[in-house]
């Protein structure tokens, strides 16, 4: 409920302006916005110097990629020779400063109005927070939990730490129990051919259907980010929770 910060409002805007833009300017009449319908767009939060945005932008030539970083410092790294081996930034890739949590929010306000659809949301590698004295600083003990999973059809968390991935999975089924009780016997659906409910405290609620949620170990052949490389290259186990189902 916290005011959204004035700067994360103008990122916003700035983003919201790349994504109508890269539609309007793409050659196949296929890909331009319709009336009526939302414009897919894909999200990497907390995309550090941005070597996964250009990842996640490859593997989705055709729909933008906003990569999400509060730290400008990181942001200004992005883009750089290392990340692209020679290769030219894709022009679906943008970067944008903001703060997580009050991005997330507007995006889920388009989402709720049908100007957007998420396909697919990377949240690669965030900050464990490991203390126990830190631990409702971690996304699945946050109050914006049930905002993060309402955003997309997929969402993916990578990490090196089991712990943090089988909370954020059990987190995930906590949510989506709470919120088939929430609407049970309200038959009031909202925009997204249904995709959400209002609860009676007027926040937006995924359907009562859970998703498929899958945690496991994985060993990436080609890592998409500094930490992935870093801890592979280490010998540690990395760790994945998909919240919906991939379709690559």
């Amino acid at each position: 409920m916290r005011p959204i910060a004035e700067h994360t409002r103008e990122a916003f805007a700035k983003a919201e302006e790349f994504v109508r833009t890269f539609y309007e300017r793409k050659g196949d009449p296929a890909l331009r916005h319709k009336v009526g319908k939302p414009r897919p767009v894909i999200l990497d939060s907390g995309c550090g110097t941005g070597e996964s945005t250009i990842h996640i932008a490859r593997r989705f030539p055709n729909i933008p990629v906003i990569g999400i970083d509060k730290s400008g410092v990181r942001l200004d790294k992005a883009g750089n020779p290392s990340q692209t081996a020679g290769e030219n930034v894709p022009e679906n890739t943008f970067w944008i400063r903001a703060e997580l949590l009050d991005f997330w929010r507007l995006a889920l306000d388009r989402v709720k109005s049908g100007e957007w659809t998420i396909p697919y949301h990377a949240v690669y590698y965030p900050n464990p927070w490991p203390k126990q004295s830190e631990a409702t600083r971690r996304f699945h003990m946050h109050p914006i939990f049930p905002t993060l999973l309402a955003l997309s059809e997929v969402t993916e968390l990578r990490t090196n730490w089991e712990i943090y991935a089988r909370e954020f999975a059990e987190a995930a089924k906590i949510v989506y129990e709470e919120n088939a009780r929430k609407v049970e016997g309200n038959d009031n659906r909202g925009d997204n051919g249904g995709r959400f409910h209002e609860t009676h405290d007027g926040t937006a609620a995924v359907l009562t259907a859970q998703p498929r949620i899958v945690c496991e170990s994985f060993d990436p052949t080609a890592p998409e980010t500094a930490f992935e490389r870093k801890y592979k290259d280490a010998g540690q186990k990395l760790w994945r929770v998909v919240v919906g189902k991939l379709s690559w």
